[in-house]
């Protein structure tokens, strides 16, 4: 029997360094989820999407992602452990550096509803 994955949203902010690539910490989260953010779908443990907001230096983050009930606790440990690198070097060799705000627990937003039903149809 398949598990069944439930949709839920992480907010989280940072303040991005002003020549910052705003897809940075997206990435981090990736590669903490994933182990790299270059790699066939699905993730493994979490389908998710990132989807950053820039103000000035501070940038929200939505992350909607999809898993089992029961890792729920451990996706978002995961997601802030991720975020509070507060670095990432990407494939280009570019750093960016963040300083990281604060994370928690979001609802969807109902504009979100699609995309949280093509991750959890994975």
């Amino acid at each position: 029997m398949t598990p069944v994955r439930s949709a839920y949203l992480h907010l989280a902010t940072v303040a991005l360094e002003a020549t910052g690539d705003m897809q940075a910490p997206g990435a981090a989260v990736t590669r903490e989820l994933c182990g790299s953010w270059d790699h066939p779908p699905p993730c493994p443990l979490a389908p998710h999407h990132t989807r950053p907001d820039r103000d000035g230096v501070t940038v929200a983050l939505r992350i909607i992602f999809v898993t089992e009930p029961a890792n729920e606790t451990l996706v978002r440990t995961r997601i802030d452990r991720a975020l509070r690198q507060q670095t990432l070097t990407g494939p280009d060799g570019r750093t960016t550096r963040w300083e990281f705000l604060g994370g928690g627990r979001g609802e969807l937003d109902p504009s979100e509803a699609e995309h949280a039903r093509r991750l959890t149809d994975g």
